[in-house]
């Protein structure tokens, strides 16, 4: 009979060692190592390759949730056993949005909601506040995956959701629920159970005091989609992004708003975001990003002041801080505009990340309009990369964001000098550089 193989295993960091020790090596905490079994299984089945063009076709099998901004990040719905871990801020929403998404389809199909958080009479009154109590929605407050895939096999769902990963345990598994091998085990026997049966699980995973997802890295590595839902604490605003889609892009962005019954979708960002602007305002200039499919204008808002210390301030809120600086080095270089040692205070308005370098333009005009001390035109919208030589370089899909600002009322957008195409009805400035452009916007050239 072979000899079982022990191995011991840290519950707080999942370092693995062949003897037990009093402190483990991979985090320093004290007495946390027990014993694991990590004998071999023997091989029961023979593993079989066909070739890759005679496998069936998935296409147009995917599952609407029938929430139209998680479909959107999704890449068009829920692919069959498909792996999907949402994570986010503690309080943000995940489990708010997983039940919705849970009463949609349990409209059309049986879903199971298994909760670990959770009691069932808790539930039941989130649902009712929800107007989520539908027949076909299964609930339990179970932490169990046994006892999880055994309610699978009895009632069939089309989906799974799993609040949350945290506070799941593996049968068979001693080490603490959220520790990382527990994680790992819950993960894999979830992961397995969604391949066999073609089962899409939703999962709702917990994020750290840096904002990264709590538990192994491999967990990641492990599920076939990440989404991150985020949002200022006191700002109504969601958002829905997706860091990894295996089916779909990881550009798309889905924006709910939080209200007294639950999430609901906003179609239109842009006509929210800009609906609180303040006119005639210096620092402030209307930009265009794109997010996946979707062009969305956003607000960008500047503040220069007399630094109070030596060394001046910069703050970003919806902006690398690093580009920030890298803004003012170019203004003050090739612009004249002796604003770098001054206090910089930069914020995208309605809790917007501005990812792409196609905003670059809009937030050096508005630092140039808050050292200047005068507004941008309200009409005018911009849009361009901004280079270290003082360059506006082109943008894509230059058409599409031009289209989404006339219709929302703008009439004039500078843009870079060798974007081509038709402008509509909108008068368009193009520009070769940084101080033409601040040139032409606040009719007086920079000083040198």
């Amino acid at each position: 009979m072979a000899r079982a193989h022990v191995v011991f295993a840290c519950q707080a960091c999942g370092y693995e060692s062949a003897r037990w020790m009093g402190r483990c090596p991979g985090c320093g905490e004290w007495n946390t190592l027990s014993a694991a079994d990590a004998s071999p299984t023997p091989m029961d089945r023979v593993a079989e390759a066909v070739p890759v063009a005679q496998v069936p076709s998935a296409d147009g099998e995917r599952l609407e949730a029938g929430i139209q901004e998680f479909d959107r990040v999704l890449g068009g719905g829920i692919v069959p056993g498909t792996l999907i871990l949402l994570g986010g801020d503690p309080g943000v929403g995940k489990s708010t949005l997983l039940l919705q998404v849970a009463a949609h389809l349990a409209r059309v199909h049986p879903v199971l909601y298994a909760s670990g958080e959770e009691s069932a009479p808790q539930l039941r009154a989130r649902a009712a506040r929800l107007g989520a109590l539908s027949p076909g929605l299964l609930v339990a407050a179970e932490t169990d995956t046994g006892a999880v895939e055994a309610l699978c096999a009895r009632h069939r769902p089309a989906l799974l959701v799993v609040d949350s990963v945290q506070t799941a345990r593996a049968p068979g598994c001693a080490l603490a629920p959220g520790s990382p091998v527990q994680v790992r085990e819950v993960a894999a026997r979830l992961l397995a159970l969604a391949k066999t049966r073609n089962l899409p699980t939703l999962l709702v995973g917990h994020v750290t005091k840096a904002g990264m997802l709590a538990g192994p890295r491999l967990l990641e590595h492990m599920v076939d989609v990440v989404l991150l839902f985020e949002g200022e604490r006191f700002s109504p605003y969601r958002l829905l992004r997706a860091l990894k889609n295996r089916f779909g892009s990881t550009q798309e962005l889905g924006v709910f708003q939080m209200g007294e019954s639950g999430l609901d979708q906003v179609p239109n960002p842009s006509t929210l975001f800009l609906a609180e602007r303040a006119q005639g305002v210096p620092g402030t200039v209307v930009g265009v990003t794109v997010e996946g499919a979707r062009p969305l204008l956003c607000e960008v808002q500047a503040l220069l002041a007399t630094p109070a210390f030596a060394t001046p301030r910069r703050t970003a809120a919806g902006l690398d801080a690093a580009r920030l600086a890298l803004l003012l080095a170019v203004l003050e270089k090739r612009c004249g505009l002796r604003c770098g040692q001054m206090d910089a205070y930069v914020k995208v308005a309605a809790g917007i990340r501005l990812e792409e370098p196609a905003a670059d333009l809009a937030c050096a005009l508005a630092l140039a309009s808050a050292y200047l001390d005068q507004p941008v035109p309200p009409d005018a919208v911009a849009m361009g990369e901004i280079g270290l030589g003082g360059e506006v370089r082109g943008v894509p899909r230059l058409a599409e964001r031009l289209a989404e600002a006339g219709r929302l009322g703008f009439r004039r957008a500078l843009v870079p000098a060798s974007a081509a195409g038709e402008s509509g009805a909108m008068e368009v400035m193009r520009v070769r550089t940084l101080q033409e452009a601040v040139s032409r916007v606040f009719k007086a050239s920079a000083t040198g």
